[in-house]
């Protein structure tokens, strides 16, 4: 069996068998990630010998006796969150220093036994689906002149190129979702407050969460459930549930909406032919599944937009005044921040305010339906150089021209999953998200792993040209 070829779960079995060992498992992670990097870019920071020293004592722990879901199997996290001795740069220029605690993700990682070879690469503060800036493109390993998305896309590029089997992002307006769906992965976006964000009680005035990026249902589920939970300063705290129980699990016959309309974005470009003609593809197999496919929208309203806005830039804000020379900010992110700092007194806490009656207006689209399916992106992955050395006008019209989809449910709160809906005539990956009501991950997941079960996605690799180029175009 080639071990980075296999799936989380696979590799957690053949650690737990001792057939491989973790330092044989991690140092393999790790080299490959060398190898790639001066390629494909997908790492900020490689841990190589505080990886290994931890897949050491992960060893000594299974010969003691000793389990966990995760115990020994190479992780990557995005550049966000905190690991104990690394700096969290999260996409910006300066001397960050190392942190001194870990990430409540993080601890769960460890707890579960995983070794994190090391932080994935995101753009400044997370703004964009687009993974570049002052650390270097990330290139999409379906497509090297392509973005993996953004701005978890060192996380997605990392696992679509077999460096690990599974990484966590994270979703403010789609971030989790777009990259996978422009790499052929699973991503789920949680129920807010699924997995603790802290130090942050929240993040990004709720609107972001931490999510997995996989190739399968079933690895991205079991990386949900060994990360979620809650800490004692979240301000979000949903009742617990676990999730990897529902792959393979029949949800029976259901209501779906195929919703193909736009929310309210400024700027309305067109759907990609192909991708619409994908989202047809897959009602056609959810009805054969046995499910009712309706096309119908739920009714967003421009209020949603209103709402985003404020929490989103107020967020920048708070992150900005957090890096240790903002001057060396991208000028895009400054102008982003005067505007959340001009919208974080009363336009924030009216947005905070209108939250619950937007969802009650609409959830009772779920009162007909059970599950939305609607396109992750507008369009397949555009190029990595799209957003350089433009305006911030420019930026934002680039910007929802490609992914006008996903951000209503980073306001909402709401789960959804992104899955791979097949590849462009050209041969990039298009994906298509199931978004549910309130804590409804069991059920997206179990229709997500029914499509799995049809479509076989996680089969098809791309061609690892990352290996054999030794410069970038």
């Amino acid at each position: 069996m080639d071990f980075h070829r296999s799936t989380l779960v696979a590799q957690a079995a053949e650690l737990a068998s001792g057939r491989i060992t973790s330092v044989e498992a991690v140092t393999a992670s790790l080299d490959r990630i060398e190898q790639s990097q001066p390629t494909l870019n997908a790492f900020r920071i490689v841990r190589r010998d505080a990886a290994l020293a931890e897949a050491a004592e992960a060893d000594r722990l299974r010969a003691a006796g000793h389990t966990a879901p995760l115990l020994g199997v190479p992780i990557a996290v995005k550049d966000d969150v905190d690991i104990t001795g690394e700096p969290t740069a999260f996409g910006c220029a300066g001397d960050f220093p190392p942190a001194t605690a870990d990430s409540e993700v993080v601890r769960r990682l460890r707890v579960a036994g995983a070794v994190i070879v090391g932080k994935t690469n995101s753009p400044e503060l997370g703004q964009w689906p687009f993974t570049g800036g002052v650390f270097g493109h990330t290139r999409n390993p379906w497509d090297r002149e392509r973005t993996p998305g953004g701005s978890s896309g060192g996380s997605s590029a990392a696992v679509t190129a077999e460096l690990v089997s599974a990484a966590l992002g994270s979703d403010g307006a789609g971030s989790v979702r777009i990259p996978a769906s422009w790499t052929n992965l699973v991503g789920i976006k949680p129920q807010r407050g699924r997995i603790s964000t802290w130090p942050d009680a929240e993040a990004f005035n709720g609107i972001t969460v931490i999510g997995p990026l996989a190739r399968t249902v079933a690895d991205a589920a079991l990386l949900l459930d060994v990360v979620s939970g809650g800490h004692d300063g979240d301000l979000h705290r949903p009742a617990l549930l676990t999730v990897s129980d529902a792959v393979g699990r029949n949800p029976g016959p259901l209501r779906i909406a195929l919703s193909l309309h736009k929310p309210f974005i400024p700027t309305p470009a067109p759907l990609d032919p192909e991708i619409a003609a994908a989202a047809y593809e897959m009602a056609a197999v959810l009805r054969l599944l046995g499910h009712r496919v309706v096309v119908d929208d739920p009714a967003y309203g421009m209020l949603l937009g209103l709402n985003f806005l404020p929490r989103s830039l107020a967020g920048v804000a708070t992150w900005l005044d957090r890096l240790p020379d903002p001057s060396l900010a991208d000028p895009r992110t400054r102008a982003n921040a005067k505007s959340g700092r001009a919208l974080a007194g009363a336009p924030l806490r009216a947005a905070r305010a209108a939250e619950p009656r937007i969802g009650r207006r609409i959830g009772r689209f779920f009162d007909d339906y059970d599950v939305v399916l609607a396109p992750t992106t507008a369009t397949p992955p555009p190029r990595v150089e799209a957003i350089d050395d433009i305006s911030n006008a420019d930026t934002d019209r680039v910007i929802t021209e490609h992914c006008p989809y996903t951000w209503p449910w980073n306001v909402l709160g709401w789960p959804s999953v992104n899955v791979p809906a097949g590849f462009t005539t050209g041969g990039l990956p298009i994906g298509l998200q199931l978004m549910g009501h309130e804590s409804s991950e069991p059920l997206l997941v179990s229709v997500a792993a029914q499509l799995e079960n049809v479509l076989q996605w996680h089969r098809k690799r791309p061609d690892p040209w990352w290996t054999h180029v030794s410069e970038t175009s």
